[in-house]
């Protein structure tokens, strides 16, 4: 079954992106295809019209469809993309194990070209290889020419790491003295741990309080006989409601020790400029660090607007369920968080939007990137 889902000859041989609303080839598409050139049509459907049936099949919080739509992008960071499986899924095999497509390329001119198929194995050739459970950091730390330091992290689920992430990070920025500023890339980090608490700790001069917010849950303890199947990196999650209070609709409100928290100054201060680069992808713990940056006053937001929602996310703590029969293994976020106020059913909008153009993609230009230099020069 999972061969048969996951592991045939129907994939796109080229990485992607959607850029309003068009396929823009980044990667991988040789010379048929250059980085920039534009899809037209797939096989005889419009690639427009390809997202809008895959779209529904996307996951988000709420409405934020932007996050539908970086999840159906295949840009050689996941073991498996999104796309791969549902277009496979919906749009089966090409004929003749053929992908036929017209398409613009970056100098302007349409060509109709005859692309393979690709399979799982071809696919996971071409993406870069992370190691989340070992030793060895999966984090990139640059000093530029320019005297600022890049902080690239494309992810935060280290729970099964051996990698001292914080010491690794500490350390780090424990070098910053002298520099012009630090940009922390978060693009393509989905969430994982708090590790972006760590910078907001140095950067802040009286405790940051989190959001009022009700974090619900809807059991006290679980059940032994489901515990065999539920793994999570910290077994304090099978009695996260011990202490919760009741209220509507079988929720518990959780108090005490899973109740609300705030993040406290660190004892090494850090006083230059930094900038957080955010976008769809940015859900769970990278969206909350969005947030909290933002009302923390010390960092700047530059990108597009963040996955998640402002309305609330489930997260937090998860069981990883492992079904005993077909070793099927889902997610089960087991926390819910509820704003106190009406807000926006939508993500974060950064300080500054920026967003990069079929033009940029084309000349491997980064003008996220650029804008937050030049913010920090301009700051600094």
């Amino acid at each position: 079954m999972a061969t048969a889902l996951f592991d045939r000859s129907t994939r796109l041989p080229f990485q992607f992106r959607w850029i309003g609303g068009a396929m823009v080839v980044t990667d991988h598409g040789g010379r048929d295809l250059p980085c920039g050139s534009e899809v037209l049509s797939i096989n005889g459907v419009a690639p427009g019209a390809m997202l809008a049936r895959l779209l529904p099949y996307a996951r988000a919080d709420g409405h934020n469809d932007a996050k539908r739509v970086s999840l159906l992008e295949v840009r050689g960071d996941d073991a498996i993309a999104f796309f791969d499986v549902f277009h496979g899924l919906e749009f089966g095999p090409p004929p003749r194990g053929l992908h036929s497509l017209t398409a613009r390329r970056p100098d302007g001119q349409d060509a109709s070209v005859a692309l393979p198929a690709i399979d799982l194995n071809q696919r996971r050739a071409q993406t870069i290889q992370r190691d989340y459970r070992g030793d060895a950091p999966v984090w990139d730390w640059t000093m530029r020419s320019d005297g600022i330091a890049v902080l690239t992290m494309p992810g935060w689920a280290l729970y099964d790491s051996k990698w001292d992430w914080r010491g690794w990070l500490e350390a780090r920025l424990d070098s910053l003295s002298g520099a012009k500023g630090l940009i922390v890339d978060l693009r393509e980090n989905e969430g994982g741990e708090d590790c972006g608490d760590v910078i907001l700790a140095r950067l802040l001069r009286t405790p940051l309080q989190n959001p009022e917010a009700e974090r619900r849950v809807r059991f006290r303890r679980t059940p032994s006989s489901l515990d065999p199947y539920l793994d999570t990196w910290d077994n304090s999650f099978r009695t996260l409601g011990a202490d919760a209070r009741p209220t509507t609709n079988g929720f518990y409100i959780l108090q005490g020790a899973h109740g609300g928290s705030s993040i406290q100054p660190a004892a090494r201060s850090l006083e230059l400029p930094v900038a957080a680069l955010v976008g769809p992808v940015n859900s769970s713990a990278t969206f909350q660090f969005a947030e909290k940056a933002r009302r923390s006053g010390r960092v700047r937001l530059f990108g597009t607007p963040t996955g998640g929602n402002r309305r609330g996310i489930n997260g937090g703590c998860f069981f990883f369920v492992r079904l005993p029969a077909s070793g099927i293994e889902f997610d089960l976020p087991l926390i819910g968080y509820f704003p106190s106020a009406a807000v926006p059913d939508a993500g974060i909008v950064p300080d500054i939007v920026v967003a990069p153009s079929i033009a940029d993609i084309a000349a491997a230009r980064d003008p996220v990137m650029e804008r937050a230099a030049r913010w920090l020069h301009q700051t600094g």
